[in-house]
């Protein structure tokens, strides 16, 4: 497994590269992935064949890990848990009364850990160049939902007990939307780049 971070991201390969000017696309970039992040947590589509919609939040997580690296990555989605933290209503089930940190301690607090983790793998990957290939992406969005999943079935257990049904609750009535999501981020990020390939050429 090839783990050496030399590579670019796709949010490398336009706009200043230094300075003020290097500060000031990474201030937008984080303000803009945290907008995204807040309005695919909300998306939610029917998935034929399962009980349970898809979120595209999940997907919207481990591509923004993937085009932003694993720092950038970081503080994007610290930022989106801060504000989750102070009471805004931008997690997937949060709602007007139920929000924050009561929100955060809930049945979900694990996959909002696995969120962070998550982030911050597919932004290393992508720095090994994982994000350049389909097979590559599939197996890095793969390793994200493994990420996501540990922290958030061991919190479930935890919470309301290990005789509970927890993969029942927590795991596979979200396989078929993962696969779904799996697929096109391998599609996609690839496909990026062969737009940036074109760009420049």
């Amino acid at each position: 497994m090839n783990l050496v971070q030399n590579r670019t991201v796709l949010v490398d390969t336009f706009g200043a590269s230094e300075g003020a000017g290097l500060r000031l696309k990474q201030a937008a970039l984080i303000v803009a992935g945290i907008a995204l992040l807040a309005i695919c947590a909300k998306i939610k589509v029917p998935v034929p064949g399962s009980p349970v919609a898809m979120s595209l939040g999940t997907f919207a997580v481990l591509t923004v890990g993937a085009a932003y690296g694993p720092r950038l990555g970081l503080a994007t989605i610290m930022g989106y848990m801060i504000l989750g933290m102070l009471g805004m209503d931008i997690f997937q089930n949060s709602t007007a009364d139920l929000n924050g940190i009561s929100y955060m301690m809930g049945g979900t607090g694990g996959y909002l850990v696995g969120y962070v983790l998550a982030t911050v793998a597919l932004g290393m990957l992508a720095r090994a160049g994982w994000d350049r290939s389909a097979p590559k992406m599939a197996g890095a969005m793969l390793i994200g939902n493994v990420i996501m999943y540990v922290p958030g079935l061991i919190w479930l257990g935890v919470l309301y007990g290990w005789d509970k049904p927890i993969l029942d609750w927590g795991l596979t009535p979200f396989l078929v939307g993962d696969a779904v999501k799996l697929a096109l981020a391998a599609l996609l990020m690839p496909a990026l780049w062969k737009l940036v390939g074109r760009a420049r050429s």
